[in-house]
């Protein structure tokens, strides 16, 4: 959690970027040239999504990822062992593993803890698990230090915001959007007064996230939040580069490629890194 707290609470003067992939996708070797490559990019934090076959969040383009990542034979055993190469060859930044709960289940308690106990990830984050039902996983995380990140929507309760808001740490995922991630052109229209409600309820950092592909979205949000997180407009630039990916001789290009299209289109205040 010191990873994590350290990173979100740094340069307060601009929102922090939470890139997302999916590991495997689609190959674990580009997994781990884009994990390096949004390291240099400036991203805060980053979310590696575990691919899974019925992913509820998740819309037609993270979906593929999974499809594609899952023929790889990608799991949440090798994701573990995917984040522990990461920090081995140098990443600095935190990860918080994106994953559904019937993966946690299969996995066991007992396994997942050791896992947890490893240091390599910094939080974990259960699109599927509602804050009600998630004492027992909030409390194995915390006993390894870690938060359990939890989502809040614009119809969240008042009264539940309020209890899921102090509650959380790390930071509080706020879904931007109604429906499951992908790219869109425009927000939920109570947008600002829903992140304004989860400043006031939340004790720990907020990040946006769900549609977020312009920079124009990433201004509209300043000043409203901590951090910004994007996932479909990052795999939609992977899906477009298959074939170069896929090539050990030609993954290198595709990587500079989706660095220079990510500035361009997300992160022109990025340009010089952090």
């Amino acid at each position: 959690m010191m990873r994590l707290a350290h990173y979100i609470t740094s340069h307060p003067e601009r929102m922090h970027f939470i890139p997302f992939i999916t590991a495997g996708d689609p190959n674990e070797e580009t997994t781990v040239a884009m994990a390096f490559a949004l390291e240099e990019l400036g991203a805060q934090a980053l979310e590696i999504g575990i691919p899974y076959s019925d992913p509820l969040a998740d819309g037609p383009v993270i979906q593929r990822a999974s499809a594609r990542a899952l023929t790889r034979g990608m799991t949440l055993r090798k994701a573990f062992r995917l984040v522990r190469r990461l920090r081995e060859e140098g990443l600095q930044i935190p990860i918080i593993l994106f994953t559904y709960y019937n993966l946690l289940l299969q996995l066991g308690e007992n396994e997942l803890s050791q896992m947890l106990s490893t240091g390599d990830i910094d939080g974990l984050l259960v699109p599927d698990l509602p804050f009600e039902e998630s004492e027992a996983l909030g409390a194995l995380c915390r006993s390894q230090g870690l938060p359990l990140i939890y989502l809040v929507s614009p119809t969240t309760s008042p009264s539940r915001l309020a209890r899921i808001g102090q509650a959380a740490k790390g930071f509080l995922y706020c879904v931007s959007s109604l429906g499951v991630t992908g790219m869109r052109e425009t927000f939920h229209p109570e947008i600002i007064a829903f992140l304004k409600a989860v400043r006031h309820s939340a004790s720990c950092p907020i990040a946006v996230g769900f549609g977020i592909s312009t920079s124009a979205q990433v201004e509209a949000l300043s000043g409203l939040a901590d951090g910004f997180i994007v996932g479909s407009a990052i795999v939609n630039e992977v899906e477009e580069r298959l074939p170069l990916l896929e090539q050990d001789d030609t993954r290198s290009e595709a990587i500079e490629a989706i660095k220079i299209a990510l500035t361009h289109k997300l992160l022109p205040e990025y340009k010089n890194g952090r």
